[in-house]
């Protein structure tokens, strides 16, 4: 197990002298970004990509966090005032042993890697981010899930005071998302706490947030107070605010059209142009197995 605190953090300035090979693509307003870095962190086996990670100022300064505003560069103005610390995340339902964990706690369930992930919005943009953190299925594992555990649910933090923008968001809050419990056991689904080597910021979703490669970004739930493990497929918040064009499965896939637009294409930021939308979003090698037998036109 790993032994960091959440307050044990470093100058960044050492990560990126590891990194200064990306040092192109990351441009000088990344370079010199004062951040904090995380220690301890390892590379993992499951970074299975090879493409050029984003810039740190597109990957933050480009969000969807209804919560602290609409726009893609609200989140990053509104949410810097928003209390990340202290925080307690709850593990309860169909578990033999449920948990409530500070952020301490939380660092402790496994040791911190990084991990290189394409990132697929629904609406066609896409980024490649360096997450860190370690799989869901680790503290999964730990609270013993029954027979009855068919589906996990997760829920976001939501304070009117704190996050004023989300009555205009259009969405019921706070968010609420969910996974079969096979696909919250793969190893690729992630608990992450960090980003570019530094604590996870919070316009994304600090200080505890999913990464669901393989499904549209809008599954990888952010800010996470509550993990329950339940038996019946539970409500989503795009499912509930429009069933016809946000399905409960969502996995990237250029072959289902979303009712407003083609998904076959996608748009990597910061580019202008198109490229094609991996299936899976690339990760069909990995995780396809997961839907044999399924019609995943029908189960969008």
């Amino acid at each position: 197990m790993s032994h960091l605190r959440y307050s044990q953090v470093t100058p960044k300035s050492e990560y990126l002298n590891r990194r200064r090979f990306l040092a192109g693509a990351l441009g000088a307003t990344a370079l010199a970004h004062a951040g904090t870095k995380l220690t301890g962190v390892t590379k993992s086996p499951l970074s299975v990509t090879t493409e050029a990670v984003s810039a740190f100022e597109v990957i933050t300064g480009y969000n969807n966090y209804y919560e602290f505003g609409t726009g893609k560069g609200d989140p990053s103005k509104n949410a810097q005032h928003f209390v990340t610390s202290p925080w307690t995340l709850s593990i309860e339902g169909e578990v033999a042993k449920p948990k409530t964990l500070d952020l301490d706690g939380i660092m402790k369930i496994a040791p911190l890697e990084e991990r290189i992930y394409r990132h697929r919005c629904v609406e066609r943009w896409s980024i490649v981010v360096p997450w860190i953190g370690f799989s869901l299925s680790t503290l999964l594992k730990q609270v013993e899930p029954n027979s009855k555990a068919k589906y996990v649910a997760f829920q976001s933090y939501y304070d009117p005071k704190q996050m004023p923008e989300g009555k205009y968001a259009g969405i019921k809050l706070p968010y609420v998302e969910g996974l079969r419990i096979d696909e919250a056991m793969h190893p690729l689904a992630m608990l992450v706490v960090g980003l570019y080597g530094e604590v996870l910021p919070k316009q994304n979703g600090a200080p505890l947030r999913l990464a669901v490669p393989w499904k549209y970004g809008f599954k990888s739930v952010k800010s996470i107070v509550k993990i329950k493990l339940v038996e019946k497929e539970p409500p989503t918040t795009w499912n509930l605010a429009n069933a016809h064009e946000y399905g409960f499965y969502s996995n990237v896939n250029p072959e289902v059209d979303h009712p407003r637009w083609s998904q076959a294409k996608e748009r990597r930021l910061p580019a202008i142009g198109m490229r094609p939308t991996l299936k899976f979003n690339g990760y069909e090698d990995q995780v396809g197995s997961l839907y044999a037998g399924m019609d995943l036109k029908k189960y969008y």
